[in-house]
């Protein structure tokens, strides 16, 4: 709850807005953007590489998006599935939107597609018991390789 209620703290309230309006992308771990939409790696992830793909308009459900924004948005979804594969070799994903605060939405009001990578017995109960994740991986180092990753299959979308 504490990283729930924090989301909205500035005036602006939303993260995804403020990597929407650019600043620092490698700090903000923007992967890439197209003309409607970006990819961001999720800075509370449930597993490494779980990442968020997002209309740049501030929009809350998929019936408020055009044809166009819905179609980049699952091409982008498709496209990380690709980096992340060729990456860090999950063994599934869960992909899918929590649509309003009493469906598990941190950010109900810019709506967002997680993907999550997922291996055979990930699951643990750290989240439940200590309000501590268990990441292998550095955000950081993880981003630097999935837009290497998103270079050499010559994704069409705009890397910062």
């Amino acid at each position: 709850m504490e990283y729930i209620d924090g989301l909205a703290v500035a005036d602006d309230g939303c993260f995804l807005c403020r990597c929407r309006d650019g600043g620092d992308d490698v700090r903000d771990l923007v992967l890439w953007r197209g003309p409607r939409v970006l990819v961001v790696l999720n800075r509370f992830p449930y597993t490494g590489g779980h990442s968020l793909v997002a209309p740049l308009e501030h929009l809350a459900a998929p019936t408020d998006l055009d044809d166009s924004t819905l179609l980049e948005m699952f091409q982008m979804v498709r496209d990380l599935q690709r980096v992340l594969e060729k990456t860090i070799r999950p063994q599934g994903f869960n992909i899918g939107m929590n649509l309003g605060h009493c469906a598990g939405a941190g950010l109900p009001d810019h709506l967002h597609v997680h993907v999550v990578p997922r291996w055979s017995g990930d699951t643990n109960f750290m989240p439940v018991l200590g309000e501590a994740t268990v990441i292998p991986v550095a955000l950081a180092k993880l981003h630097a390789q999935l837009r290497q990753a998103a270079g050499e299959l010559n994704l069409p979308w705009q890397m910062p």
